[in-house]
């Protein structure tokens, strides 16, 4: 079975001008995504749209490591060489709100092999966010050992990672993966949100990006 996970993410959010969004999502699933997953140590990738926060558009691209942005094969060959199509439909010329983050995964440390589905997640949660960095540690230790395992405890909860940004802000990704996406909305996930001193402690502290935290739905490969 092809291996579909790896360490690191490649991040695209946007939101697009309605007189683009259908050419957008054109050259989105006919032509981009299919030339980055060309590059070696680009594994898989799938198209989201937001159901709940925002920007309204993400690409996803599961990377081997976060060491393949810095390839040659990638800077070279997607980066500085843009198709004439993306240069005229990108976001960077036609959306609003555009983020492009590398990311290098920091939670669990390593991908179980036996933990690689063949499509990647149908429903996502995702937040981006920083933290004062007084708090940095007790952070990271807060979330890796108490925060996602209560969430994971939930009904519906498939999984979930955590990233750290490459040369980019908001520091901090987390993505949770969801069996449907009214998960957030069920009495035992709000449960889990304050329900540990720790969380009441450390949770205030927590910076979050404008539309975060966000709930996906995969529209590209469809459902």
């Amino acid at each position: 079975m092809p291996k579909t996970r790896g360490t690191g993410l490649l991040m695209a959010w946007t939101d697009v001008d309605p007189a683009h969004e259908a050419e957008f999502n054109r050259w989105y699933d006919e032509e981009h995504i299919n030339h980055l997953l060309k590059v070696p140590g680009f594994l898989s990738a799938a198209r989201y749209r937001a159901m709940r926060g925002g920007p309204k558009y993400l690409a996803m691209y599961e990377l081997e490591d976060h060491n393949v942005l810095r390839s040659s094969a990638f800077l070279n060959e997607v980066r500085y060489r843009p198709t004439a199509r993306r240069s005229a439909t990108s976001p960077s010329s036609t959306g609003r709100n555009f983020l492009l983050n590398g990311y290098r995964q920091i939670f669990p440390m390593r991908t179980d092999p036996a933990d690689m589905p063949t499509e990647l997640p149908r429903y996502l949660q995702m937040g981006r966010m920083d933290i004062a960095a007084a708090m940095e540690e007790e952070f990271n230790d807060w979330y890796n050992t108490c925060y996602i395992p209560d969430f994971l405890t939930v009904p519906g909860v498939i999984r979930a990672r955590r990233f750290v940004a490459i040369e980019a802000q908001p520091k901090y990704l987390t993505v949770y993966e969801f069996e449907n996406p009214g998960v957030p909305d069920t009495d035992a996930w709000k449960a889990k949100r304050d329900s540990n001193p720790w969380s009441r402690r450390v949770r205030p502290a927590m910076r979050l990006d404008a539309g975060s935290p966000a709930v996906f739905e995969r529209i590209f490969p469809g459902l």
